[in-house]
């Protein structure tokens, strides 16, 4: 099977390719073949036959890398010396790593928040408008592009040169046509980290839009005209109709956000590759497992990360669960 991990070439990757497919269809014909063949048979085996492969992927994708990380995380850089706690407390008491939690902190407070509201306001600014197909396409379209896509984009856009030099960054040069000195966005810290920020909201803004959209256009019609026969209109209306109809909306994508924000890379790593004091947790557990070679160290912080996660996917998981229950 060696020659499977070490293709090389055009016509050996088709090849794996067909190899592939083929053992898929061979797997499934197999599964197929043995639980559709005896009419009598007993449920364990069909549920056994269609979920144990799921199973069987996801425990060798997920759960024994997750508990060799777990392990690592408590070894040195070499992963064949135990020394306990040191790589924690390493990672939350060197300045560098600090800056790094500090960061993942901004990111994970401004860019729910922010990219939320932005999403509430322009839901409900367009809703019903004339022109509300081509504003919400418009504000959704970054949600079609890649991260790495929509981070060189940016980078483009704050793209720094000398003032001697002809800008090619689209910021830059809007400030040296109004007679201002170019910036440099990415590179003087800590401001940088905001410059990066603001990537991330324009691509959550369309996603919180259309999900809070959709709750807005739920809420039922009867509800707004009673508050609006009783003199409740404008900001009011908003306040007290709007959010509190919307708010489960609102803390699924609140949360949404947050466990992507927490995961942020690719915008990192594209921009800046967390140089200048830009680095966050994801991609500074990437540097220290894979450029570094500090497994230890790397397993560490993608277990804060994990635990980090952990209770904002059990609280939306239990937020859906009330909303079905009161439906």
């Amino acid at each position: 099977m060696d020659w499977l991990l070490e293709a090389d070439g055009v016509g050996q990757k088709l090849g794996v390719m067909l190899v592939a497919i083929l053992l898929f269809v061979v797997v499934m014909g197999l599964i197929l073949f043995f639980v559709d063949r005896p009419k009598n048979t007993p449920r364990w085996v069909v549920v056994t036959a269609f979920t144990g492969p799921a199973v069987l992927l996801i425990a060798f994708g997920l759960l024994y890398p997750g508990i060799k990380t777990i392990r690592d995380s408590f070894y040195n850089r070499t992963s064949d010396v135990f020394v306990g706690f040191d790589n924690y407390v390493t990672a939350f008491t060197q300045d560098e790593f600090q800056i790094v939690l500090r960061n993942t902190a901004i990111w994970v407070i401004l860019v729910p928040i922010a990219a939320t509201l932005l999403g509430l306001i322009y839901a409900v600014v367009v809703d019903r408008s004339r022109f509300e197909k081509f504003a919400k396409t418009l504000i959704f379209m970054p949600m079609a592009i890649s991260m790495v896509g929509a981070s060189i984009i940016w980078k483009f856009m704050y793209e720094y040169k000398p003032a001697s030099r002809p800008q090619i960054g689209l910021l830059n040069q809007t400030l040296v046509w109004l007679g201002l000195e170019p910036q440099k966005f990415l590179l003087d810290a800590p401001m940088n980290t905001f410059w990066l920020i603001v990537v991330m909201i324009w691509i959550q803004a369309g996603f919180a839009m259309t999900i809070l959209a959709a709750a807005i256009r739920a809420i039922p019609d009867d509800v707004v005209e009673a508050a609006r026969l009783d003199g409740v209109n404008g900001l009011e209306l908003f306040r007290h109709i709007t959010v509190p109809s919307i708010r489960p909306a609102l803390v699924v994508v609140l949360t949404t956000i947050a466990i992507g924000t927490l995961k942020v890379f690719d915008i990192v790593r594209t921009m800046t590759g967390g140089r200048f004091e830009t680095s966050v947790i994801a991609n500074e557990f990437y540097t220290q497992a894979l450029r570094q070679g500090d497994t230890g160290l790397g397993s560490a912080l993608a277990v804060i990360l994990f635990v980090l996660v952990v209770p904002i996917i059990i609280y939306n998981v239990r937020q859906l669960r009330k909303t079905e229950e009161i439906r």
